[in-house]
């Protein structure tokens, strides 16, 4: 079965960076869009980040550029989220989830969900 498991997350302080992975298992990694969303306590889940089956394109969600960056091993079925410069309103519970054909914003395009990893940044 497909699962995709995230690690990296942790407690930091603010300014501080992390790298989140997600390494996904039980499917053909290099056909699927990779995308990171987050959610915070009593929030929706939101849109991180999304990089492209091939590793092309990036997007983000406007309040992140320059400060996240997605990238992805297609050989190391592995999708990545630096995060620098963190903040406390980056605190949240952060997912990776994998989409086939095209790539998306919205959490209900996404095919495939790892569990969470927590990300708590303290000031």
């Amino acid at each position: 079965q497909v699962q995709l498991v995230e690690s990296g997350g942790g407690l930091v302080q603010a300014g501080d960076s992390l790298r989140l992975s997600c390494t996904a298992s039980g499917l053909t990694f290099s056909n699927y869009a990779m995308g990171w969303f987050r959610q915070a306590p009593g929030k929706e889940r939101e849109f991180v980040a999304v990089i492209t089956d091939s590793g092309q394109t990036d997007y983000y969600a406007d309040s992140l550029k320059g400060r996240f960056t997605i990238s992805r091993d297609n050989a190391k079925n592995t999708a990545y989220l630096q995060m620098n410069s963190l903040r406390p309103e980056d605190t949240a519970v952060y997912y990776c989830a994998a989409k086939r054909w095209g790539y998306s914003r919205k959490t209900t395009a996404y095919h495939y969900w790892g569990q969470g990893t927590q990300v708590t940044v303290s000031s």
